[in-house]
């Protein structure tokens, strides 16, 4: 019984794990694109 709770354990903190940093490159890529459009419309800098 200790070797599952041991497995269920990993997994449990592997899942959340993942499901964080999918929301850190959700919020990278949205505040990348952003700035891109940004930099699209405006003055170039020398």
């Amino acid at each position: 019984m200790g070797a599952i709770s041991g497995v269920l354990t990993y997994v449990a903190f592997t899942a959340l794990f993942f499901y964080i940093l999918y929301f850190v490159v959700r919020a990278a890529v949205r505040d990348g694109v952003r700035a891109a459009r940004q930099g699209q419309g405006g003055p170039t800098s020398p």
